[in-house]
């Protein structure tokens, strides 16, 4: 199993961050759906936990087969999809990947919000033995680079600047002098317990994590516009239009 701690900041408070969250992860599966391509969302309803309390619960297929390198489409079946399953308790979240023709392969995430640099050694509290095999990872959402195919100069963040916050664009320093700021931790544990490719799919699927996980909060602060003055109210009705309009696209024969 390959570990890592993606821990990303962001120009917002903690408060801010959950309307953007989900208002990114909305717009972004919309965005990212067509034919027979993208986000399919099966459930999301409420849910309460005896530890965490009252939350939100989402179940989402990911349709992606043709965007997958060929040496890993050469393994699989034609028509695929992944099975995505959040468990919501802000500031606290989990989330499942799993493949139902892959069983030894999933991908398990851990996440805590916290209005803070990244200073935090032990977010999720780890135990010692994966604290051990743990690497930490500073994803920088303005200056770390980016696939050139998921670029977009509306997003770049060295060059935005809100006009209803008045916040960017990000200098170099912006994570020593940018108040408010807050951080995502994200625990991320890949397994593939598959003799003679589990190295080869595990570091492959760190990496879409980490391209995703960069993307995605690049979005959420671009956005900020869009969304900064949405209640919660306004967010779920956003979302459930989005998911009905994501759903058509994907499901379209």
């Amino acid at each position: 199993m390959l570990i890592k701690e993606y821990r990303i900041c962001m120009p917002l408070t903690v408060d801010e961050y959950r309307i953007g969250q989900l208002y990114m992860i909305a717009k972004h599966s919309l965005e990212q759906s067509e034919k027979g391509e993208g986000v399919e969302v099966v459930k999301n309803e409420e849910c309460s936990d005896p530890v965490h309390g009252q939350g939100r619960y989402t179940e989402k297929r990911i349709h992606l087969s043709s965007r997958l390198p060929s040496w890993i489409s050469s393994l699989i079946p034609k028509v695929f999809y992944i099975t995505e399953k959040a468990w919501n308790y802000f500031p606290y979240t989990i989330t499942e990947y799993t493949c139902s023709f892959l069983p030894r392969f999933s991908i398990y995430i851990e996440t805590r919000y916290e209005d803070n640099p990244g200073s935090s050694e032990n977010s999720v509290n780890l135990c010692l033995e994966e604290l051990e095999k743990r690497e930490v990872d500073f994803i920088d959402i303005a200056y770390d680079p980016l696939p050139p195919k998921l670029y977009k100069e509306s997003e770049d963040l060295t060059v935005f600047k809100s006009k209803k916050t008045d916040r960017g664009p990000l200098e170099k320093n912006w994570k020593e002098v940018t108040v408010p700021l807050m951080c995502s931790y994200k625990v991320v544990k890949v397994k593939f317990e598959v003799l003679g490719l589990q190295g080869r799919v595990e570091s492959f699927a760190q990496r879409s994590v980490r391209d995703i996980l960069l993307l995605g909060h690049r979005q959420a602060f671009a956005w900020i516009d869009e969304w900064i003055e949405m209640s919660m109210d306004d967010l779920r009705e956003y979302e459930t239009l989005t998911n009905e309009a994501t759903n058509k696209k994907v499901l379209q024969s």
